[in-house]
């Protein structure tokens, strides 16, 4: 794996990355916490964090090591008084009406004829009817059996037939696409 990734990503620019120094220096570091000064790990390679920086001198004093950065903060409102709390519009003002939507009413539902409410009800009745009989442990007679069964193929076929192919106004369905 390293074969086949060893120069897709390499930039040319940095000195080459002794491996075994690197891999010694993470060994006899092991267990230790990275340097907050330094960021991320020496060994590693990344240029995320921040350089490293020179040794001081002799003659000069130590820099003061700087407060550690808090992970984040948060902002405390008082109660009423936060960037949420802002009076929300009157949803019954009829003075501002621009620019909002009221959809028109829907239309009502097809009520279907007898016949096909009849069959749906067959359909899904008759199944229905032998899984509460086997749920409720009790006799598959003939007659439910036949019951079930027929109603539920009786109701499918009742739907197949009624149904409309959608080529009610087609004059002539053989001739393609029409221009």
């Amino acid at each position: 794996m390293a074969e086949r990734d060893a120069g897709h990503d390499r930039d040319d620019s940095r000195d080459p990355l002794d491996e075994d120094a690197a891999w010694a220096e993470l060994v006899a570091a092991y267990g230790e916490q990275p340097d907050p000064e330094k960021g991320r790990w020496p060994a590693t390679g990344d240029d995320e964090g921040p350089a490293p920086t020179a040794a001081p001198t002799a003659t000069e004093p130590p820099p003061a090591p700087a407060a550690p950065a808090r992970p984040g903060g948060f902002i405390v409102y008082a109660p009423g008084v936060g960037p949420r709390d802002t009076p929300a519009p009157d949803p019954l003002d009829e003075d501002d009406d621009e620019g909002h939507f009221i959809p028109p009413e829907p239309p009502p539902l097809p009520t279907g004829d007898v016949t096909s409410r009849f069959a749906w009800i067959a359909v899904l009745g008759g199944p229905l009817l032998l899984l509460i009989m086997v749920l409720l442990r009790q006799e598959l007679t003939w007659w439910i059996t036949t019951l079930g069964i027929g109603g539920f193929l009786g109701g499918f076929a009742t739907l197949v037939l009624r149904m409309r192919d959608g080529d009610e106004e087609d004059d002539d369905p053989g001739r393609g696409a029409v221009v």
